[in-house]
């Protein structure tokens, strides 16, 4: 006699391992223009806000062109896919969590970008950065916008700039829920004691330019430059 199956156990064997749907996020200018790209539900992932990423976008008007770029914490991937619908040679998206890269692979296919254009890859940043598995070897623009609570820009600008991936020529992108200025130079101080020789010889004094800040509610963001004195 066949065992009946009530509604419970339909849904129970119906469950799946799929990430559950986080939302689309919209490309604001350049080729890609009114188009979306998708993410999933996932902790601490929250795509940059539209009037932020057109204040960036208005500061890199003149650099973007042609331009290497590098999405440390991709996310959704709107930075990094921003950055080649308005003329970006290059962008290398690195993304911790499995499922949102497949999402960002998805999205490159959607898009239709050339794949000699863009290389995703899945692990920590500080690790594939300093595993040196990305192109270019130096990059022109470098987002870096993790998680708030996490608080990973430092370690992953540090990386950047001690396996020789940024120079004083990179604009780099800082994105917080606090006060930039005094951990950059806090940072700043570090990398003075504990770069190498050979970093040292390279750069002297490590200190960080700011180009250009803003504020969006509690959102503190800014562009800045390596510079070395």
């Amino acid at each position: 006699m066949k065992k009946s199956i009530s509604s419970r156990d339909i849904k129970k064997n119906h469950k799946t391992k799929k990430p559950s749907a986080g939302g689309d996020v919209r490309i604001i200018g350049g080729q890609f223009k009114r188009r979306t790209v998708s993410f999933i539900d996932a902790e601490g992932l929250r795509p940059t806000p539209d009037r932020l990423r057109e204040t960036l976008f208005n500061w890199l008007l003149a650099d973007i062109h042609g331009a290497y770029v590098l999405d440390s914490c991709a996310g959704s991937g709107v930075l990094g896919f921003e950055a080649l619908s308005r003329g970006a040679a290059h962008t290398t998206f690195i993304e911790i969590n499995a499922a949102q890269s497949d999402m960002l692979r998805q999205s490159a296919l959607q898009l239709r970008i050339d794949s000699d254009s863009h290389q995703i890859i899945t692990g920590t940043a500080e690790k594939v950065l300093s595993q040196q598995q990305v192109v270019p070897q130096t990059f022109d623009i470098v987002f870096i916008d993790p998680p708030y609570a996490q608080d990973l820009w430092q370690p992953i600008l540090t990386t950047l700039i001690t396996q020789s991936l940024i120079n004083t020529e990179t604009l780099i992108y800082l994105e917080a829920d606090k006060d930039l200025e005094s951990q950059l130079q806090q940072l700043a101080n570090t990398l003075n004691e504990n770069l190498t020789a050979q970093a040292q010889t390279t750069l002297e004094v490590v200190a960080f330019e700011r180009l250009k800040q803003t504020k969006v509610g509690q959102v503190v963001a800014g562009l800045y430059r390596l510079s070395s004195s």
